[in-house]
């Protein structure tokens, strides 16, 4: 058994305003599936594909309050590219963000809602990964949660370090996910989460009870009314175990 990485949880005080500028920011479709949900894909996209890590936003009355411990990177090809992006996020309504990053190659932005996001240098690792390169999670320890994801999805641990932890995709498509190490404790639930499915025809029940022989907790949030499984990563990040697809 296994799951894979399909989608990005972001929660938006007006999920619509905030999807219309993810889909214009990354150049991806747009839709929805039903009121309070805004769905984004890459044009002619078959969910799901590790080809794309697809990003759904869910429409959650709390405002924003803390750095977000998960966020997205975007890939760039030349010093101009980047240049040019940020010039036309901020016209799409994003701001520049200091988070105490200091003087680097990369720009630092927030979305409208203030999420927090990057706007990297052009690196050769992302040239392959389409517009979103990596979806970065801040962590105390890299190396527990490369253990934990590693053994959790099919897709592959490329590099850890005592800072950082790399995966992607067992067929080598896609953006990454990474771990980085952040002083920072985590502080109430996230309000950006990873969503995990099992592939056709696997047992959800086994499936979660297999994450959670790896590590993962019930963060005690209600499910009485959903059809998925809320569970939290070894330091606490919420993710949801879809149903099978």
């Amino acid at each position: 058994m296994a799951t894979r990485l399909v989608q990005i949880n972001m929660k938006a005080r007006d999920d619509a305003a905030l999807g219309r500028f993810w889909a214009a920011a990354l150049g991806w479709s747009l839709d929805s599936e039903g009121p309070g949900v805004t769905n984004l894909e890459p044009p002619g996209f078959s969910y799901p594909d590790p080809v794309a890590v697809c990003v759904d936003i869910v429409a959650r009355p709390e405002p924003k309050t803390v750095k977000n411990r998960v966020h997205l990177d975007l890939a760039t090809t030349s010093p101009s590219h980047q240049a040019e992006l940020v010039a036309r996020l901020e016209g799409l309504g994003a701001t520049r963000a200091d988070i105490g990053q200091g003087d680097v190659a990369w720009t630092v932005m927030a979305d409208p809602e203030g999420n927090e996001f990057c706007v990297l240098e052009p690196r050769p690792v992302y040239r392959d990964t389409g517009p979103v390169a990596a979806v970065v999670v801040d962590c105390g320890d890299p190396r527990e949660l490369a253990r934990f994801w590693g053994a959790a999805m099919d897709w592959a641990v490329h590099e850890v370090a005592d800072g950082h932890a790399t995966l992607r995709s067992a067929r080598g498509v896609g953006p990454y996910l990474e771990f980085l190490r952040n002083p920072d404790p985590k502080r109430g639930w996230n309000r950006v989460h990873l969503d995990i499915r099992p592939y056709p025809g696997d047992d959800p029940a086994a499936e979660e009870a297999r994450l959670r022989a790896l590590g993962a907790t019930d963060p005690g949030i209600d499910q009485s009314a959903i059809p998925w499984t809320i569970l939290a990563d070894p330091e606490g990040n919420e993710f949801c175990l879809l149903s099978p697809s």
